[in-house]
């Protein structure tokens, strides 16, 4: 068991460059994507992602809020998986909290460009593996 999970997990995922989303099509089969790390998380409950409208993964989250994210640490061998739900939040005032300047090459109107969105990541439960271990756990309100 995981003596301190958001300390040892938290901290494996603030040193990766990328993570894996998962989404589910429009014909019940799991997909996954690349992309960087999450501009924000809040504890191992809350990871916000930005991303274009009209993205495949974010048409299929509107369709289907279950998702997953993979972080994988490759030095250590170890990783982490986490199931919940996506919204899709395209409110310009919290939008705004997560433009960053390296987005215009994406977004030709800027922070207010309507093809940019947050997706936002609620987290039920997890399953950490390292050492060859596997240990499952529920992230709960922090």
């Amino acid at each position: 068991m995981i003596h301190d999970p958001v300390m040892t997990i938290g901290n494996m995922i603030d040193h990766q460059e990328l993570a894996f989303i998962g989404s589910v099509d429009s014909n019940g089969f799991p997909t996954m994507k690349a992309m960087l790390a999450p501009q924000k998380r809040v504890g191992l409950r809350t990871f916000y992602f930005t991303t274009s409208c009209d993205a495949k993964r974010t048409q299929e989250y509107q369709e289907n809020p279950k998702g997953c994210i993979y972080f994988y640490d490759p030095t250590f061998f170890r990783g982490v998986m986490f199931q919940g739900t996506v919204e899709v939040i395209v409110a310009s005032e919290i939008k705004e909290d997560f433009w960053k300047p390296e987005n215009e090459g994406y977004f030709v109107n800027g922070k207010k460009d309507p093809n940019f969105c947050v997706l936002k990541f609620t987290i039920d439960k997890g399953r950490y593996f390292s050492n060859e271990k596997v240990d499952d756990f529920e992230v709960s309100e922090e």
